[in-house]
């Protein structure tokens, strides 16, 4: 620490040495840097705000109905392309830039300092954008603004019509196009379909179910023959004298015999007299029981009896003469059902024929009708395009979707906004203070001496014996006092001078 106050004690007294050149090097770096402040150009800016309008009743009534524009993201996309060359070219052409140019690189500087200097600021979450541009003419900046705020305001509505126009024109032309693959699609449906006539399914029927309809037609027809022709062996039987074969032969409850019907009735109470008492399985129950089927079987053998010889004269009985017009009548219907028979073997037999045709045929007649399906759905949801384009285009151009409202316009500048010459000529004075000492600093250390014996004892490394001490006289003093008065009065009229050009910056403001 010792070390570092005796180094700045040492430099301290070596600018002191020099202070008249630090002085003049003060002034020379104050001088020239507020002369260059001072004939710095005044700096002018323009700045114009607008507002967008995006919220329009109509986009959520006609929602569904039309195609509406993201009006967000065009106003977004327009305030980030707005400072593009082609723009700025315009704008050069609008204020009348491009006259004063000369040659082509002199156009290409003007436009690319056009580019960096104007400002476009704003964001779609407020919808308010700013338009700014500087420059040392007041009547340009404001020119220049207006002129892009123009053609801000044109970017939003010009070639919507020509866009909606385009869009219909080019679904118009894809309906025409489709409209010729639908008729196609529909001539070569028929030509197939007059083609393969006897071939194609029926209406509502593939070859898979004809198939089953025809096998279910035929064992239908064939149980139905099989039913007449016993039908007509049971009425053949009745007529040779033989019992017919109708069902299940009669059970002993449906045959009448008052006798035996009276024992079996007695012997059923005696047998539910005995459960009360007995199980199933007592010798007397098991007795009634055995005696009751006796009972039922000689039943049913004196029925058969009596059956047998009912009829004697049957042979010459009308029975016999409905019996043959029945069989007569038996005989017909079966013909007829071995003809249905006969008939429908032949429609199964010609479609297990047709197999590996008719198949081929259903999908050829599938593919042609998917495409026509799919030609007319496209057909009809172009459409319905078409339409909802026609009314976004009417709706895009005879209503507002989107409104501009300009908050600030540009106006004339009637004072300069840069550049900040109270800062500039207070960063001049600051630079002047610390280059002036730098350059006192500088001079003792090119031209150095020994400051007292200390310093020569630690450069030469020699004792020192004794030092010659400097008497000063009052002519010396006098002329000491007065280089204080003038180093005093050089650094006031330095900071007079930073007033004075202080305040001729603060005046133009």
């Amino acid at each position: 620490m010792e070390e570092f106050l005796n180094q700045l004690v040492s430099a301290l007294k070596g600018i002191w040495n020099h202070r008249w050149h630090a002085l003049a090097v003060t002034w020379l770096v104050a001088l020239a840097g507020w002369a260059r402040v001072y004939t710095l150009p005044d700096d002018y800016q323009s700045t114009a705000r607008v507002f967008v309008d995006t919220q329009s009743i109509l986009k959520p009534l006609m929602q569904g109905m039309t195609q509406t524009r993201n009006t967000e993201l065009e106003v977004d996309i327009m305030s980030k392309t707005l400072i593009s060359r082609p723009n700025v070219e315009r704008v050069m052409r609008m204020v009348d830039l491009d006259v004063k140019v000369k040659s082509p690189r002199e156009k290409e500087e003007l436009t690319n300092e056009l580019m960096r200097e104007i400002r476009i600021a704003g964001t779609s979450a407020t919808d308010i954008y700013t338009i700014s541009y500087h420059n040392k003419d007041p009547k340009l900046v404001r020119d220049v603004v207006q002129s892009l705020l123009a053609i801000f305001l044109e970017g939003s509505f010009r070639g919507n019509r020509g866009e909606s126009e385009k869009a219909v024109q080019f679904i118009d032309d894809q309906i025409r196009s489709y409209e010729a693959r639908l008729v196609e699609a529909e001539n070569a449906v028929k030509e197939f379909k007059l083609r393969n006539t006897m071939l194609l399914p029926r209406q509502g029927t593939d070859y898979s179910s004809q198939l089953g309809a025809s096998a279910d037609a035929l064992g239908t027809a064939r149980l139905e023959l099989q039913e007449a022709e016993q039908a007509r062996n049971a009425i053949k039987a009745q007529i040779s004298g033989d019992e017919p074969v109708l069902g299940l032969e009669a059970k002993p409850a449906d045959i009448v015999n008052p006798e035996i019907d009276s024992r079996i009735e007695a012997l059923n109470k005696n047998l539910d007299l005995l459960r009360m008492q007995y199980t199933e399985a007592h010798p007397d129950i098991v007795a009634g029981k055995r005696l009751i089927a006796q009972l039922e079987a000689r039943k049913l053998a004196e029925s058969r009896e009596k059956g047998a010889d009912a009829d004697p004269g049957r042979h010459f009985s009308p029975m016999l003469q409905q019996l043959k017009v029945a069989l007569t009548e038996a005989d017909a219907k079966v013909a007829a059902m071995r003809a249905r028979v006969q008939e429908y073997t032949a429609r199964h037999e010609r479609l297990l024929a047709q197999s590996n045709a008719i198949p081929e045929i259903e999908s050829q007649l599938a593919q042609l009708n998917r495409d026509y399906l799919i030609n007319k759905d496209n057909y009809e949801k172009l459409i319905a395009k078409r339409e909802a384009a026609k009314l976004s285009g009417e709706l895009t151009n005879t209503t507002e979707m989107m409104s501009f409202k300009i908050i600030d316009p540009p106006t004339l500048p009637q004072a300069p906004v840069g550049p900040n010459r109270p800062m500039l000529y207070s960063a001049v004075l600051l630079a002047a203070l610390f280059g002036g000492p730098a350059a006192g600093l500088l001079i003792s250390q090119v031209r150095p001496t020994f400051l007292g014996p200390a310093a020569m004892r630690q450069v030469t490394g020699l004792n020192v014996i004794g030092t010659v001490a400097l008497n000063w006289t009052a002519r010396a003093l006098a002329q000491r006092r007065r280089g204080h008065y003038v180093l005093a009065v050089a650094v006031a009229a330095l900071l007079a001078a930073y007033g004075g050009f202080l305040a001729t910056a603060l005046s133009r403001h």
